[in-house]
């Protein structure tokens, strides 16, 4: 008896210390950024000055957000994995919830049609103008995942004064949808109000991140231009631009706001 109490005690030390060493990878991971890669081109010497912000396009290491930037927002409530073909979602908003997709959507929108983005926050809501006319298979990635209640209990998590963005998606900036899309439309310019989708310094790396542009400071992103800009605020500008101002003012990508940001639900209407 002796001798299985033992070992009984040694499985659990050893079951504690696995999980240990897991919670330590998993919080290195979460350092870790993979979005808005804001690289600059060499040729633009000058913006090297505010390198503060940006990372160099030659170089194919993650931006980094300190997680001391704000203390870890409660995680984003899981959904179910879906494998296969991803099918279109009910658009009567019974969809049950999905977060994990092991391809992109198929053409699930009618790019004929208008389609607005009502995001319920818990500092106010944001209405956006989707524009399927420029990039009606970002919308439509942004429409399905929002129709399967991705971006459901998801947290802006990143808020960043130097850019004037505000970025979410997830409860932290490597979450993701499992898969990545092309980027489309050309080149952007940036200005307060325009919806982007978030990405890696890759190209086509984007996949259900985004972030919200609320000043002019943005603009200095418009020598890159590789950004999709995929809608525009129509309500909720002041929102967006009250939630960059709970900055906390650390963090190495200008930090995060200084208290929880939940995007309680995702709510897209067509007509």
């Amino acid at each position: 008896m002796g001798t299985d109490k033992r070992a009984r005690q040694k499985a659990n030390r050893d079951r504690a210390r696995q999980e240990r060493i897991r919670k330590q990878k998993l919080n290195k991971v979460r350092k870790r950024g993979i979005l808005i890669g804001v690289g600059i081109p060499a040729i633009i010497g000058v913006l090297f000055l505010i390198s503060n912000f940006v990372m160099n396009d030659s170089s194919d290491a993650p931006i980094e957000l300190s997680a001391s930037s704000t203390p870890e927002p409660t995680e984003t409530v899981p959904g179910r994995q879906i494998t296969g073909k991803t099918p279109c979602p009910k658009t009567d908003g019974t969809e049950v919830r999905a977060t994990i997709f092991e391809q992109a959507p198929p053409m699930c929108i009618d790019p004929a049609k208008s389609y607005t983005a009502t995001f319920n926050t818990s500092e106010g809501v944001i209405e956006v103008a989707l524009d399927t006319k420029k990039t009606p298979e970002t919308v439509n990635n942004f429409v399905t995942l929002s129709r399967y209640g991705y971006y459901d209990t998801s947290f802006i998590f990143r808020t960043d004064v130097s850019l004037d963005i505000i970025q979410g998606g997830g409860s932290n900036n490597t979450d993701g949808p499992g898969y990545t899309i092309k980027d489309e439309g050309g080149r952007f310019s940036y200005s307060a109000g325009d919806l982007v989708m978030a990405r890696s310094s890759g190209v086509d790396s984007g996949g259900g991140q985004f972030f919200f542009v609320t000043g002019e400071k943005a603009a200095v992103l418009n020598s890159q231009g590789t950004y999709v800009t995929f809608g525009k605020i129509t309500k909720g500008l002041d929102v967006a631009q009250a939630i960059l101002a709970l900055n906390s003012g650390e963090g190495d990508l200008g930090g995060a706001p200084s208290k929880p940001v939940k995007i309680d639900t995702l709510v897209i209407t067509e007509k």
